[in-house]
């Protein structure tokens, strides 16, 4: 037997059960650490799981940015340099990865926090999580504001990957 849930009834449950159906209902997310740094050098690794293939000629992805009423480090660093690297996350620093979502103080590197090494590869701007699998360098291509609940979506294009 099928539960039926309203969007009245979604809206009135307990606000953690919410964010996990939510959450978990489009099946299977990657879980993805985007590498940025700011111009002074500030590095920035945050983990993310709504990212998804935009289109292949030319190789675009996007991923959705949290409503901007708070700062976003990430966002900051990606419209000021326009470089932002997706790492696959391995099960070997999953832990490591989910801190990654903790408020740090803009002038802490979440590299460093985490236990997360960065890594620079081809002379590419921002930083890559060096254990990761999987790794794709991105230049931001446009954004996106979804007025329906504040979030952005970040649209690269992908100008390198890297496969282990």
């Amino acid at each position: 037997m099928f539960k039926h849930f309203t969007d009245t009834d979604i809206e009135e449950l307990n606000r953690v059960f919410r964010l996990n159906l939510m959450n978990s209902i489009t099946g299977y997310k990657p879980a993805a650490l985007i590498g940025t740094k700011s111009k002074s050098g500030q590095t920035n690794v945050a983990i993310f799981s709504s990212i998804v293939h935009l289109g292949s000629t030319p190789g675009l992805i996007g991923f959705i940015m949290r409503p901007t009423t708070v700062p976003r480090n990430t966002y900051s660093n990606i419209l000021e340099t326009r470089a932002f690297t997706i790492n696959h996350v391995h099960e070997d620093f999953i832990e490591q990865a989910h801190y990654s979502s903790a408020k740090f103080d803009s002038d802490i590197s979440e590299f460093d926090a985490c236990n997360l090494k960065d890594e620079y590869l081809n002379d590419f701007w921002a930083p890559y999580v060096e254990d990761s699998q999987l790794k794709i360098g991105l230049e931001l291509e446009d954004t996106i504001h979804i007025k329906a609940n504040g979030t952005i979506l970040v649209i690269g294009k992908v100008k390198e990957i890297h496969i282990e």
